[in-house]
């Protein structure tokens, strides 16, 4: 679906009159450009006098398209604002609210389990009646304000009414300024400072983590593959015959949106046919999904793939499961290495040629984990903030353990392992949500060592709706609280040193997948409105606003061209600590929603660069000439339309966690004006705003 806004779509086109015609003919739209400014600097030197006169116009003209382009976007905000508040109207009048129908999204269509309603109506209830709490306060202040209760900012003196206690009212509210004083602002203000220490300790390995990636970059550390004379091998000459046993696995489970393009471009791998063997691990409890697949398969099979499908009758374990029935297959035994890709991931050709010549004559290395892209990172807001997220997690968390521990979480996919490592480790588990963090977990503990090649990327999608967004973060932060109560004792244990002991438990564990949600929801989303109420408790401007922004432009420059949307970004980071913060809750004490597996939703983009590569590499179209990009385009319509027959309507909807938490935020913004604190003022209204957008589903895909 489109987008609702198209916030920073790229201008193509320059200096050149264009037309450009739509789909209707009865409406047609001219775009008319004048010459770039690189246009009039390149004018012949030797003629410049005597175009003096013509290059001003020039510059005239270049002056007046800017600001007709100005004058365009000032005008095409009034349509997105009415598109804004018509889209506000269609959600609230629909009446849809994630309580009600989360219920439909796991099961047979999305994945393996569904949310404990009863355990997650905790948390809302909760902030629900805080937000009750911050409204009558709110109330309670804005009276005692007009009788005369003021607070001065920035030290937050009390001036009380010129005479004294003149009525009830009075007298209420003085005892309750005494018990703010006496035993409400000490201990939030020592939970204040707790969060702030934590913060401060989250900032500094997060600028060392960025200090190492300018390291690699300034030195050009990369991890290169050595051959057997201590030479580095030649990935574009058949790395000197290396060519080992290798096992290619896709696990799926109702995932019809994509099955196509990830087969077909695993089958197109280039790698000796005789050296690998695809699996496709079919967990799908559709029929009509299991047909599909099936087809798809034996379509290969005919056309010279070694590829065999496999569905399991016991669907236990997840996807832990379905990678643990395929490993126990006979002919696993004859592989030396296996690869997994999910069922969105689309390798390049030479994916396993540029990874793994890394295991030649390096027997300690257990893991080579390519870098993801992303298909679909500018279809809407959402995906463009989820693209920055991840271009860190990759290019600065991702290559910096890397390189200097040899050691990071698996990432579950586009990932070569070897086989031996996988069984000395214990093979997979499916005790926890994140299988592959845990079988990583388990590999360092026995000493493997593990590889991150930024420099290999494998294109994927990003969740492009919210909802689907927001059951992927669950998942990943409950899974890592899971797995460290399990493995703890396993890590104490371990015969490895203890700076990397440390790492594992302190750094890996606790400081980045503990610390980090906790304090992010706590401290921006309780404790700075707690203590617009309770203003003897105060919050340091710099831990609102210079801070976090140092640390977003940190997280962004991985990804440039995103600097646009650094103000979203770190509004949106805070707005997902709540789902964060919930999740890493649940994992810790094994709640209900713990355990919680919905597959992510997928579109099924696939760029026309991708078709024309299988187009162009017939490597086992045999017998058929190379069949034309418009008839393939046609073909996945059909089976498009074939797939949507059975499949249920989507529908915006309103999440009411988001939603209290705005209102929240935006009451203590109020109470904040009664106290002239600035910059806390504009902090909570942005937040709160953000919070509103997001509950009202408004930043990602848009279904009319």
């Amino acid at each position: 679906m489109a987008p609702l806004f198209n916030w920073g779509a790229k201008e193509s086109h320059r200096g050149t009159p264009v037309v450009v015609k739509m789909e209707n003919p009865n409406w047609s739209m001219v775009e008319l450009e004048g010459p770039s400014e690189e246009d009039i600097l390149m004018t012949n030197p030797s003629s410049r006098d005597k175009g003096r006169g013509k290059n001003a116009k020039q510059l005239t003209w270049v002056l007046l398209l800017k600001a007709h382009r100005a004058a365009g976007c000032l005008t095409s905000m009034a349509p997105a604002l009415f598109g804004l508040v018509s889209a506000v109207k269609r959600r609230v009048a629909s009446g849809r609210t994630d309580a009600e129908t989360d219920t439909e999204a796991g099961g047979g269509d999305g994945g393996w389990e569904k949310e404990n309603p009863t355990v997650k109506s905790r948390f809302y209830t909760f902030i629900k009646v805080f937000l009750s709490l911050s409204v009558f306060l709110l109330c309670f202040e804005v009276v005692a304000y007009f009788k005369g209760w003021h607070f001065s900012a920035p030290h937050l003196e009390l001036w009380s009414p010129a005479f004294g206690v003149k009525d009830i009212f009075d007298w209420f509210y003085a005892r309750w300024v005494l018990v703010r004083v006496d035993y409400l602002a000490p201990p939030l203000q020592f939970l204040t400072n707790a969060c702030i220490v934590l913060f401060l300790i989250q900032s500094i390995d997060r600028l060392v983590l960025c200090l190492g990636c300018f390291w690699i970059r300034f030195k050009k550390i990369k991890p290169v593959p050595k051959g057997a004379d201590g030479g580095v091998l030649d990935l574009e000459s058949g790395e000197k015959g290396f060519f080992p046993m290798v096992l290619i696995q896709i696990p799926m489970c109702n995932e019809k949106e994509v099955y196509q393009q990830s087969i077909a471009a695993v089958c197109n791998l280039d790698w000796p046919k005789s050296n690998f063997l695809i699996q496709v691990l079919d967990d799908s409890d559709d029929p009509i999904t299991q047909s599909l697949i099936k087809e798809e398969v034996q379509k290969w099979q005919q056309e010279g793939a070694n590829i065999l499908y496999r569905h399991r009758v016991i669907r236990d374990g997840y996807k832990a499961g379905n990678l643990k029935s395929a490993m126990n297959c006979s002919y696993v035994k004859d592989y030396e290495f296996v690869t997994i890709f999910d069922a969105d991931f689309q390798p390049t050709p030479d994916f396993l040629k540029k990874t793994v010549p890394h295991f030649k004559d390096n027997d300690e290395l257990g893991l080579v984990q390519a870098r993801w892209s992303f298909v679909n990172k500018d279809e809407n807001l959402l995906t463009r903030l989820q693209n920055i997220n991840l271009s860190f997690h990759f290019e600065v968390e991702q290559q910096v353990n890397g390189v200097f521990l040899n050691f990071f979480g698996f990432n579950g996919t586009a990932g070569v392992w070897r086989i031996k490592a996988l069984e000395e480790a214990g093979g997979w588990l499916e005790r926890t949500t994140v299988e592959d963090m845990d079988i990583a977990v388990r590999a360092h503990l026995h000493g493997w060592k593990f590889i991150f090649l930024n420099d290999v990327e494998c294109q994927c999608e990003l969740p492009e709706s919210y909802e689907a967004y927001r059951k992927q973060q669950h998942r990943w932060h409950s899974g890592p609280m899971q797995l460290f109560r399990l493995c703890l004792p396993d890590v104490i244990r371990a015969k490895i040193s203890i700076w990397k002991k440390f790492n594992m438990i302190f750094l890996f564990f606790l400081l980045r997948k503990l610390v980090l949600p906790f304090y992010s929801f706590t401290l921006f989303c309780i404790i700075l409105p707690m203590t617009m109420f309770v203003p003897e408790a105060e919050i340091p401007a710099w831990v609102v606003c210079y801070i976090p922004a140092i640390m977003s432009f940190l997280n962004i420059l991985p990804a440039p061209k995103a600097f646009p949307f650094i103000v979203p970004y770190l509004l949106f980071e805070n707005t997902m600590s709540v789902t964060k913060f919930n999740a890493m809750i649940s994992g810790l004490f094994q709640l209900g929603s713990a355990y919680e597996w919905v597959v992510t939703k997928k579109s099924g983009r696939s760029s026309e660069g991708d078709l024309v590569s299988l187009i162009e590499k017939p490597k086992y179209q045999r017998g058929s000439s190379a069949p034309d990009l418009e008839e393939m385009k046609e073909e996945i319509r059909k089976q498009e339309e074939k797939m949507t027959k059975k499949k249920k309507k989507k529908h915006n909807k309103m999440y009411m966690k988001e939603l209290a938490l705005a209102c929240l935020l935006l009451t203590a913004s109020a109470r904040s004006l009664l106290s002239a604190q600035g910059i806390h003022f504009y902090f909570l209204l942005f937040q709160g705003v953000s919070f509103l957008l997001v509950g009202l589903d408004l930043i990602g895909e848009q279904v009319d």
